[in-house]
């Protein structure tokens, strides 16, 4: 039995748990960390799955699932180093921070493998990316995409594009959430209820996105296919191209790919 600990169990770390469950994995195969006891015991409840201190968690596992926010990673890893067993599969969920710096706070030959989630992991429909590190074997990567395969899809990247892909999908679900206020706004500006603009939008977006991952029409076809002459949705995107929404949206990303590089270097002299 393969025993696994995820340390921190916010809404990330919850969801990972969740789905691990659905997928099959007895309570008794997992454990996790959780600062405060109220929502330790309430997870414990819920779920039936135990939290333990970080020291006893390391102790038990086969696969640490690091899910603490960057800013937490040094006392984190502070604690892991003089506990942690041999062979022991440390598994970092944590945006920006290179398997390289869990390499060298850690004992010698840690097998690290590096994964981007994003927020759909709380609904099942995770994209998630996975790098590995120095140490970690094929068998490890198999390992993180049978777990992360529980809350949604999963893909191999190197790790030098992890970056790029922390600022395209890690942070892409807030785009998307960026847009759809957006349109509500613009249904409300046009004397539709706030209600109905929001039913209107959200399930357009739910559609649009099941086209967009039921075949392999390219984007810019499905969007064609909605553009007449001379139409209504022709006159929209003129706008959209008039106000520059398209390179806005690519300097957004390449905003947050260098955002994510920052975070890294943060800690390159630790």
């Amino acid at each position: 039995m393969t025993t696994i600990a995820v340390l921190g169990a916010g809404k990330i770390g919850e969801a990972l748990l969740s789905g691990l469950l659905r997928g099959g994995r007895a309570p008794e195969e997992l454990v996790f960390t959780e600062k405060h006891p109220d929502r330790a015991a309430a997870l414990t409840e819920e779920y039936g799955v135990e939290g333990l201190d970080v020291t006893e968690a390391a102790r038990r596992a086969d696969v640490l699932v690091v899910a603490v926010k960057p800013q937490d990673i040094e006392p984190l890893l502070d604690e892991l180093a003089p506990v942690l067993k041999p062979g022991t599969l440390v598994v970092s969920l944590c945006a920006g921070l290179p398997t390289s710096l869990f390499e060298r706070r850690l004992p010698e030959g840690t097998p690290v493998v590096r994964v981007m989630p994003n927020t759909p992991m709380l609904v099942g429909e995770a994209m998630s990316a996975i790098s590995a590190g120095r140490y970690a074997a094929a068998e490890h990567l198999a390992l993180v995409e049978e777990l992360l395969a529980t809350v949604g899809k999963v893909a191999r990247v190197p790790e030098s594009q992890q970056d790029a892909v922390t600022a395209l999908s890690g942070s892409g679900p807030a785009y998307f959430f960026f847009l759809v206020e957006a349109m509500i706004d613009a249904g409300i500006l046009l004397g539709i209820p706030r209600d109905l603009a929001t039913q209107l939008i959200i399930q357009s977006a739910v559609g649009a996105a099941q086209m967009l991952s039921r075949n392999d029409t390219h984007p810019v076809i499905l969007r064609e296919a909605v553009t007449s002459p001379a139409g209504t949705t022709i006159m929209a995107i003129r706008e959209l191209e008039k106000h520059g929404v398209r390179a806005a949206m690519l300097a957004a990303i390449e905003a947050a790919r260098d955002r994510s590089v920052e975070l890294g270097q943060a800690h390159e002299a630790h």
